[in-house]
């Protein structure tokens, strides 16, 4: 516990409860979309999940091997354009994340199977994602590798984070066509089109009103 304590002192430091609260919340709901709708449905992912299954698939590494690798270029990418800050914020986040996929593991399937109407799995399980997701990025923080990249993306090229949320999903989908059908991907393409947007509308959401001119 001694040299626990100070390790944990150090990485909360400068985060409030409240930050802390929004990126837990954040991290529920995103994993409990896609525990319970994607997982279920057979829905594939876009970004570094989607880059997994898909060197696993044509290259034969395992998710174990792959997973860590391709999310610690994504952070070392980050560190350099984004700052020790969002990647301290990101090991909380992405430690919650895990924590909860182990949470809903222990129960049951919580929701009813949509692999019959995988339309409505794409968009409820597209809804979750993008509203979990955004909350943590909102806290200045990611849920993984994938949005490292699409926030160093949005702040290298100056476009909206909407933007590089789609442009690195649809990009892997689009390689993902050599080992998925096509209506599978589909699906998939639903998906990352409305989490992505949400994720950017959450990021940016205010109640205030603009000031007029």
């Amino acid at each position: 516990m001694r040299t626990i304590s100070p390790w944990m002192g150090r990485l909360l430091q400068g985060l409030s409860w409240k930050k802390l609260f929004w990126i837990l919340l954040g991290a529920a709901i995103a994993t409990f979309g896609i525990h319970n709708i994607h997982q279920q449905a057979g829905i594939t992912e876009g970004g570094v999940i989607g880059a997994m299954l898909l060197a696993g698939h044509w290259l034969g590494f395992s998710p174990s091997v792959i997973t860590p690798v391709l999310d610690v270029a994504c952070y070392l990418l980050a560190w350099r354009y984004l700052g020790g800050m969002f990647i301290k914020i990101s090991v909380l986040s992405t430690a919650s994340v895990s924590l909860f996929y182990r949470l809903w593991e222990q129960f049951p399937y919580m929701l009813p199977d949509l692999s019959g109407q995988p339309l409505a799995a794409a968009l409820l399980g597209g809804l979750f994602v993008g509203i979990g997701v955004g909350l943590i990025v909102r806290q200045g923080g990611s849920s993984g590798g994938d949005d490292a990249l699409a926030l160093v993306i949005s702040k290298v090229a100056k476009c909206r984070l909407s933007f590089a949320y789609l442009f690195t999903d649809l990009t892997v989908l689009a390689l993902s066509l050599s080992y998925i059908p096509l209506n599978r991907i589909l699906f998939s393409v639903v998906t990352v089109t409305l989490s992505s947007f949400l994720i950017d509308q959450v990021q940016n959401f205010s109640l205030r009103r603009p000031e007029k001119a």
